[in-house]
């Protein structure tokens, strides 16, 4: 019952419904709320602030939820793990990758797939700091995320590859011919760029402003799939990472020119939380990654 208590107060906090939290764990909503119950009245405190709905957790109820998330935590990994030991590793991977890698997350998530089959691979798109937040609350098992640009606590951290920018723009387009494009160029023309609240917008503001310059976009969009449906349009253009370009598939098009002048380039890895022992399905995709590594596999995969 005691494990099972530890999940329902996870499901609560991250459903923030008592009937939703029911549901996750498959069991009626009077259950749920009478485990709840039964913990608070073991521990001799109150853990939930009830009312006609969730309102929320008491001061001891984050200090109980901090203890739920790392015991069941630790169930599923001790579940995986006893599986492992007589046969093939199973269970689920949660991957929280930033907007920029995901069409480069195949490249390790697929291997990681084929080397371990019976594992249920989730890729979830998120912002850095959702990233960082899953791990802490071990709602992920790992992060692809950029590594230098914005505080990572907490994390092992393995870098995959550098990610290169590149002006996109249409065939057609006098730009088009060119090898290589200086930013202050590129800037001068009407992009379309992400919205200031991506990581990978503030990444471009910083790089135009280290150089002198200030960046007005005709057009902001919080996804890439909005950039690419405006640049594909016209008049627009944009300033992108190269994987998300290679990502698109086919781009006969458009044309991606590479951006000198500052030469910039941003690693971005891999990340999972500093405990230990990692869950089995993190450490297969540690070791995954190392291997590539060691193989000089990863820039080959990722580019």
């Amino acid at each position: 019952m005691f494990v099972r208590q530890m999940h329902y107060l996870v499901a609560l906090a991250r459903e923030k419904h008592f009937g939703r939290a029911a549901e996750a764990c498959h069991v009626t909503q009077p259950t749920l709320s009478a485990g709840i119950r039964k913990l608070e009245q073991e521990l001799g405190m109150p853990i939930v602030v009830r009312g006609h709905r969730f309102l929320g957790f008491t001061v001891e109820g984050e200090r109980v939820l901090g203890w739920a998330r790392q015991i069941a935590a630790d169930y599923e990994s001790l579940k995986q793990e006893r599986v492992e030991t007589g046969g093939r590793l199973s269970g689920t991977l949660r991957v929280g990758a930033i907007p920029a890698a995901t069409a480069a997350a195949p490249a390790i998530l697929g291997p990681f797939r084929n080397r371990h089959p019976e594992v249920k691979v989730q890729m979830l798109t998120l912002s850095s700091a959702a990233i960082q937040r899953g791990l802490d609350e071990m709602e992920l098992d790992a992060g692809i995320t950029y590594l230098e640009n914005e505080p990572l606590n907490r994390v092992r951290r393995l870098d995959l590859y550098l990610e290169h920018y590149v002006f996109v723009t249409r065939p057609d387009e006098p730009l088009a011919r060119r090898r290589s494009l200086r930013w202050a160029e590129a800037a001068a023309q009407p992009l379309c760029l992400l919205t200031p609240d991506m990581q990978n917008r503030r990444i471009i503001d910083h790089v135009l402003a280290e150089a002198g310059i200030v960046v007005q976009p005709a057009i902001e969009t919080n996804s890439f799939m909005g950039v690419w449906s405006f640049v594909r349009r016209g008049p627009w253009t944009c300033i992108v990472p190269e994987a998300s370009f290679r990502g698109l598939g086919d781009t006969a098009d458009l044309v991606a020119i590479p951006l000198i002048e500052p030469a910039h380039v941003q690693p971005v890895g891999l990340v999972l939380s500093d405990r230990d022992p990692l869950s089995p399905v993190a450490g297969a995709l540690l070791k995954l990654a190392r291997d590539l590594g060691r193989d000089k596999l990863i820039e080959k995969n990722f580019k």
